[in-house]
């Protein structure tokens, strides 16, 4: 057995023959992306194994945030007198935000893996491109695409007509306005004009951080007519397009041919076969499909957890230290994050427990198993099953 993770056996006697070839694709997405492994006939596709990445982009776009906040703190409390930095750092050609670079890597290095593993010839992607104007203005056409939601306005100009001048939360008129997020910043609230409105200060100040839906529960009409005003976030399709062309070229070093398809043939494909909507069956139809002998397979969760944290202090909200972790991440010759097995011969813990488990300098650990956390497992009734590698995993039963 060379890896649990996704399950790989290593032939040791065999001598010569030929390796059938195998195709690898990929249905790339924001926060998750299918993986397929097939074996393509003349007329048929034979899925061998679907996984669904997941990727953590979101993670470290607060992790970022986060550092940011304590380093600004650090310098306005030590260095007050320096100006700040904010223009004398150019970003490099083809620069992509860590949080979508992180897509692109992740699907890199899984590529990678699968090279090494099985003899694959061909790679195949979806790659699409969402027309985020006409997600918004369906009839939009021509000279329109080069007017923005702002032509003609100035911002506090077009809430002020779009709101009718007065607050969307309490109804007042006549009285000092202030542009609202109607989802706030803190969860992830972005600054289109989509999603701003005009709101009194009273109404600004008591709404604070809460969502829309929990401020105005009392009120589910007001509610019904803000959330109508207001239109879905981009942000999703936006990192799609930001990266698709760094992915594709990403996978064209590997010296392989990349085959590519779009997203209504995709649709198709699976519309025709009758195959389930998921991101890694979606992954299976990408490109030119014939025929798809059986799909009904367990797919792999892949989750992108990290190797850690360099970060060995806690911190309070303003930043204050508040604790320390330990300083090594190897305790007795395992790490947070390896796939051990534990047979415990007695005690309120007793039996054989598999699954995830996280270190403590004590030498008392947990392990994460798919029934829950089983706490308080000494060092010595843990076995090593697999190193950790940045990911966890889980199997989904496919009907």
């Amino acid at each position: 057995m060379h890896r649990m993770y996704p399950f790989t056996i290593r032939l040791k006697d065999r001598v010569g023959g030929e390796m059938q070839p195998m195709s690898l694709k990929f249905d790339p997405g924001s926060k998750t992306t299918g993986i397929a492994v097939s074996r393509e006939d003349e007329e048929e596709t034979h899925p061998l194994w679907l996984g669904e990445l997941k990727h953590r982009g979101d993670q470290i776009r607060k992790s970022l945030e986060q550092r940011s906040n304590y380093r600004r703190r650090r310098r306005s409390a030590n260095l007050r007198y320096r100006a700040s930095r904010f223009d004398n750092r150019p970003k490099p050609k083809g620069w992509l935000a860590p949080s979508l670079q992180h897509r692109v890597d992740n699907i890199f290095s899984w590529t990678k893996r699968l090279l090494s593993w099985c003899p694959i010839t061909r790679i195949a992607m979806e790659l699409v491109k969402f027309d985020t104007q006409k997600m918004q203005l369906p009839d939009i056409s021509g000279v329109e695409y080069q007017q923005g939601t702002l032509a003609g306005y100035e911002l506090r100009e077009y809430l002020l007509e779009k709101w009718g001048r007065k607050c969307a939360y309490c109804g007042k008129e006549g009285v000092p306005l202030q542009v609202e997020h109607i989802k706030c910043k803190a969860l992830g609230g972005s600054s289109r004009v989509s999603n701003l409105t005009l709101a009194c200060e009273p109404c600004n100040q008591k709404k604070g951080k809460l969502p829309v839906e929990k401020f105005l529960r009392k009120k589910p009409e007001v509610l019904k007519k803000i959330l109508a005003q207001a239109k879905a976030p981009l942000k999703d399709a936006a990192a799609v397009n930001s990266t698709r062309w760094t992915l594709f070229n990403t996978l064209k070093t590997f010296g392989l041919s990349v085959e590519t398809g779009s997203g209504g043939l995709t649709k198709w494909n699976r519309s025709r076969l009758s195959i389930q909507k998921t991101h890694a069956l979606d992954a299976l139809c990408v490109g030119q499909v014939k025929t798809v002998v059986g799909w009904q397979q367990p797919t792999l969760s892949i989750k992108a957890t990290g190797r850690g944290s360099y970060q060995r202090t806690r911190v309070t909200a303003d930043g204050f230290p508040r604790g320390y972790l330990m300083r090594t991440k190897s305790v007795h010759g395992f790490r947070t994050g390896d796939m051990v097995v534990a047979v415990v011969p007695k005690g309120k813990n007793a039996g054989r427990h598999f699954g995830r488990v996280a270190v403590r300098i004590s030498g008392s650990f947990d392990i994460h198993t798919l029934g829950g956390a089983v706490q308080g497992i000494s060092h010595k009734y843990c076995y090593l099953r697999m190193r950790s590698d940045g990911y966890g995993y889980q199997k989904q039963v496919r009907v």
